[in-house]
């Protein structure tokens, strides 16, 4: 083969890291915004954020000192007379002073070797309101600011630190102890526990020689630990032990017999809500089963609920709705707005000396690029707000019921976008209207046909069949068939098995779970 030369004529798309940026940035939620405007900032001196949530906090170091300065430093300086430290952006740590001394007495105060918890004498210490992490209360120090510090915890903590709390409070021996502090480890996420106390008792060492009378006991001890039912092997177990638990009501004796003979014995049938069945077999009237059903349901089958231990996730909007001289119109959160700048000193000596700072110069186009594409992230954010604001402003005067049916190409056609473009825009993306926080894909959904040759949006249906069920005669639950007569009596053309599908999606039990008596 001889060489050749050949000339042709293509086509393509070439993607510039100008159009790469804008692209990823708008694919990005406002926390993963902020994590990757955080990284460019440490990158590039150029950029500058002044809505830094750090300008005004002092800076500590990670041994304790405040301005760069250590506190065995600044005890010595202020010995010397020489000491040089500026409190005058936070006055607070002022009056409080640095705290160089407490963390030298609390540990001249404890004895050596007390890490081990049987060794530690607690006396009367009051445990109501100290964590497994925090330290007890009466250190010497009576100022309002220490009491506060374990306010800086978490409020409920983890249902390990509440039932080491508990254990520590009680006078058993170190033996009892560490089979107890066993058990807590074996509790899963709703604070029952699933392995068998024979399994408990063969991972143990043999030369422990542990009897299986210890562990029992030691369960039971666990058992008697607050919340009521923690450490139930079963979900029977966990409501007996709360029913065992529950003070003087305005239950009857019967009612409380009645109700652990259900938990006992026919829970399945409880379950079932065969209460024709369970009548028979408790010997009782309509209205001592009415109110054992009751009891039994402000019983909590997961005792752990309350100690997940993790942060409640909040969710910032990135647009607001508001209603303005009769109209719904979509402005956007300034909260998480990003206000970015060029350092202008450094952009002054860039200009001063062309040529001379190569890479300078390529970071400072670089923070050019990043400040346009943050700004055009936004205004593509709130141009497909204000479209679906535009298209759905029944439903924020009138609820879901009054949704309209949309898909992304009516929005990308509307403001010339790639549907694409409008798929990123709208995931990971909030809205905040007068009928709560609304993810942007919310607004969109498929259509269900209606007898006269229109749509109806499948939301505005799962609302109307949320509203029939609420609705309903507690002992005569609609069927799904009935509920799609009725839909169907309204003009919307839905088959039964489409009302089973949004009826699962709206977490509605079927029918034989809703009937009452």
């Amino acid at each position: 083969m001889k060489p050749s030369l050949q000339l042709r004529f293509t086509q393509q798309l070439a993607l510039t890291p100008q159009l790469q940026q804008s692209i990823r940035l708008l694919q990005l939620s406002t926390l993963e915004l902020n994590r990757e405007l955080e990284q460019i900032l440490a990158d590039n001196p150029l950029l500058e954020r002044l809505d830094d949530p750090l300008l005004d906090c002092v800076p500590i170091t990670p041994n304790g000192g405040l301005d760069g300065h250590a506190p065995a430093q600044a005890a010595d300086a202020e010995a010397s007379g020489a000491a040089d430290l500026d409190f005058s952006t936070a006055p607070a740590a002022a009056e409080r002073g640095t705290g160089d001394g407490d963390g030298d007495a609390a540990g001249a105060d404890a004895p050596e070797g007390s890490d081990r918890i049987d060794d530690v004498d607690y006396g009367d210490a009051d445990f109501a309101d100290w964590g497994g992490d925090a330290a007890p209360r009466g250190s010497g120090d009576d100022s309002e600011d220490e009491r506060d510090w374990p306010q800086l915890a978490s409020a409920n903590g983890t249902l390990r630190e509440h039932l080491m709390a508990q254990l520590a409070a009680t006078h058993v021996s170190a033996r009892d102890r560490a089979l107890v502090t066993l058990l807590i480890d074996e509790l899963n996420d709703n604070g029952l526990l699933e392995t068998t106390l024979d399994e408990i008792a063969s991972a143990l060492p043999a030369e422990l020689e542990i009897e299986p009378e210890e562990i029992s006991a030691a369960l039971k001890l666990l058992q008697s630990f607050d919340p009521a039912g923690v450490a139930a092997r079963d979900l029977r177990e966990c409501l007996l032990l709360q029913l065992d638990r529950r003070g003087i009501g305005p239950e009857s004796t019967i009612v409380r017999s009645a109700a652990r003979t259900i938990v006992a014995e026919h829970l399945e049938t409880l379950a079932g809500r065969d209460f024709a069945r369970l009548r028979r077999a408790l010997r009782c009237d309509e209205e001592t089963l009415r109110q054992a059903q009751a009891l039994i349901r402000k019983l909590n089958p997961r005792p752990a609920s309350g100690f997940d231990g993790e942060a409640p996730a909040y969710l910032v909007p990135d647009v607001i709705v508001r209603r303005s001289r009769g109209k719904w119109v979509a402005v956007l959160n300034p909260d998480v707005m990003p206000k970015l700048r060029i350092n202008e000193m450094y952009a002054r000596i860039l200009r001063r000396n062309r040529g001379s700072h190569a890479g300078l110069s390529g970071q400072l186009q670089e923070a050019r690029w990043l400040v346009k594409n943050v700004q055009q992230r936004f205004d593509t954010i709130l141009r497909v707000s204000q479209a679906i604001v535009d298209r759905q402003r029944a439903f924020f005067s009138h609820g879901e019921v009054a949704m309209r049916p949309l898909v992304l190409r009516e929005i990308a056609d509307t403001l010339g976008l790639h549907e694409s473009t409008v798929s990123r825009v709208t995931t990971q993306k909030y809205m905040l209207t007068p009928m709560g926080t609304f993810e942007l894909k919310y607004f969109f959904g498929s259509h269900v046909a209606t007898d006269s040759g229109g749509a109806a949006s499948s939301t505005a249906i799962r609302a109307i069949i949320k509203q029939m069920v609420a609705a309903e005669e507690p002992r005569q639950p609609l069927t799904d068939s009935r509920i799609a007569e009725l839909l169907a009596e309204q003009g919307f053309v839905v088959a039964r098995r489409t009302v089973a599908k949004y009826r699962e999606a709206l977490r509605i039990p079927p029918v034989s779970q809703r009937r009452a008596l």
